[in-house]
């Protein structure tokens, strides 16, 4: 038997570790009482897809032809059909383990370069408007592009999930380089330079986050500025026969941009007249989207009510697309904009903090990747319309019409709710 001492001091071994242990027990018990999923994202995103909804309805069902149409045949209803598909097949991304998933990112990167490399062959692809971008599936035109962004995001995020050490190895830094240029030129080449420029800031920030160091970036992001630079001053100033090689439609968006003429300083009064018609026609479709965000006024029009969409101004077929915050800006107003940017603001921010409370580098990766690619998109299409970028093709993340679009805006977002959801071990 054990003396009086003895089991004195068993006891206070006993409650020394159950002190010591008192901290990882309540942090279970916390951790069990956490929410898993991020409500406060959730609910910004069910309030933007109701805007998208009714947007869509309103830029759209303006005349007698479209109210006539069959409902499954009207574009808001897709819209909302694409809104269901894209929460389920989020919901059904949440069901595995962001690290499990990482493990096939290559395969899915490779496989979306397949992709991309195959809407490019004639046949194979679609042309509309002088773009080769999408597959006809009949039911809807894919645009794998959209889904070569996120691949991206989850390959890059596994490369540089690496130890910061051997991300300091010039080798590996340019191997990060060569993932992101490779989708880079392949959109570039449909063409479709929004998609790709998107690109560039994403893969940036997710290596100035995962340690790459700072010196590199540097040097990268000086050469890629002072490129653009001689790129504009060439496109605005250079003859003919020295203009480096661009689309036109290009070279006339950035033109329209910075205010310059169309014609050059040797052309006739014909030419110049040409060049002025030519002029007007490209530089229609952001006047009249700056026209419905100044009439719009503080509270707006009324839903249904503007007369750029109504009178079809807006073009219909850019309306509900690229231009859908003028719809809102016009209907809505200044309050109804500043609404659609605190939702934004909100999905952003909670993506920051999902970011910062991630397990591993890995979760931090995806969802600093995630996040560059939402702003990116808010930014470059809300500037669009309201000219302060050029215009590009580029939609808004769950406003804009598109079924690709949609779907790849919420499987995004399902990979931030992912990180999320497995940022604790239970």
């Amino acid at each position: 038997m054990k003396s009086a001492d003895n089991r004195g001091l068993d006891v206070g071994r006993w409650m020394l570790d159950v002190g010591c242990s008192q901290e990882p027990m309540f942090d279970v018990i916390n951790n069990a009482q956490q929410p898993r999923v991020d409500k406060l994202q959730l609910s910004a995103l069910a309030c933007l897809m109701f805007i998208g909804v009714a947007f869509v309805y309103s830029a759209t069902m303006v005349s007698e032809a479209a109210t006539s149409l069959p409902i499954y045949d009207q574009l808001w209803f897709r819209q909302l059909v694409w809104y269901v598909l894209g929460t389920a097949g989020a919901a059904a991304l949440c069901l595995v383990d962001y690290r499990a998933m990482s493990r096939w990112a290559f395969l899915i990167y490779w496989f979306t370069i397949v992709l991309l490399v195959a809407v490019l062959i004639p046949h194979v692809g679609s042309v509309h408007l002088g773009a080769r971008r999408w597959f006809d599936l009949k039911v809807f035109q894919l645009q794998p592009t959209e889904f070569a962004k996120l691949a991206f995001i989850l390959a890059q995020a596994h490369f540089l999930s690496r130890p910061p050490d051997e991300l300091r190895l010039p080798g590996n830094f340019w191997k990060s380089i060569g993932l992101m240029m490779l989708p880079f030129v392949l959109i570039l080449k449909e063409p479709d330079l929004g998609s790709a420029l998107v690109l560039v800031p994403t893969g940036l920030a997710m290596m100035l986050v995962a340690g790459t160091p700072r010196a590199y970036l540097l040097r990268l992001v000086g050469g890629v500025g002072l490129a653009g630079v001689l790129l504009v001053v060439n496109v605005l100033f250079a003859p003919q026969h020295l203009r480096i090689p661009i689309q036109e439609y290009q070279r006339q968006r950035l033109l329209v941009y910075f205010g310059t003429s169309f014609a050059s300083s040797d052309a006739t009064p014909e030419q110049r007249a040409e060049a002025k018609r030519l002029e007007d026609e490209k530089s229609y479709q952001v006047r009249q989207a700056l026209i419905a965000v100044g009439d719009g006024g503080f509270w707006g029009r009324g839903w249904r009510q503007g007369k750029q969409t109504a009178l079809q101004f807006l073009p219909p077929g850019a309306a509900h697309n690229d231009f859908i915050f003028s719809v809102i800006a016009e209907e809505k107003g200044f309050v109804g904009s500043v609404l659609v940017l605190t939702l934004y603001a909100v999905v952003l921010f909670t993506g920051i903090r999902i970011a910062g409370q991630a397990r591993d580098r890995l979760g931090k990766m995806i969802a600093v990747g995630v996040v560059t690619l939402i702003f990116s998109h808010v930014f470059i299409n809300i500037g669009m319309n309201i000219r302060i970028v050029p215009v590009t093709g580029i939609p808004l993340p769950l406003l804009s019409y598109g079924g690709s679009s949609v779907l790849g805006s919420l499987i995004a977002l399902g990979m931030l709710q992912n990180v999320y959801m497995y940022r604790k071990v239970y």
